[in-house]
């Protein structure tokens, strides 16, 4: 009762010479307006963006300064979701904040 096994082949019959490429970066950037509140920016970073107290107040400092700041670099779907955040959360406590993202 011997089952027969199919023939395999030992070669590789095709060589795949693919490459992968890392997907293109964006900035998100954060910018000044004059009714948004100098802790409800920190805030939104330290949130958001992940960063530290000390860092978002830095950052708060270049935006508030500058009139925009840079709060991350992400792919294009996570940074979308940044600014959509943002947003949301801006709107809802009644400020104006506005983000954006530009390629890297």
């Amino acid at each position: 009762m011997g089952t027969k096994q199919p023939d395999y082949q030992d070669d590789i019959l095709v060589e795949i010479d693919e490459k992968t490429t890392e997907p293109p970066m964006y900035k998100v950037l954060l910018h000044n307006d004059d009714y948004t509140t100098k802790a409800f920016v920190v805030e939104i970073l330290i949130v958001i963006f992940n960063k530290s107290i000390d860092e978002a107040a830095r950052l708060m400092w270049q935006v508030h300064r500058n009139g925009v700041g840079v709060c991350g670099v992400f792919p294009y779907e996570m940074a979308e979701t940044k600014i959509n955040l943002v947003t949301k959360v801006a709107r809802e406590n009644g400020f104006p904040l506005k983000s954006s993202m530009e390629k890297e």
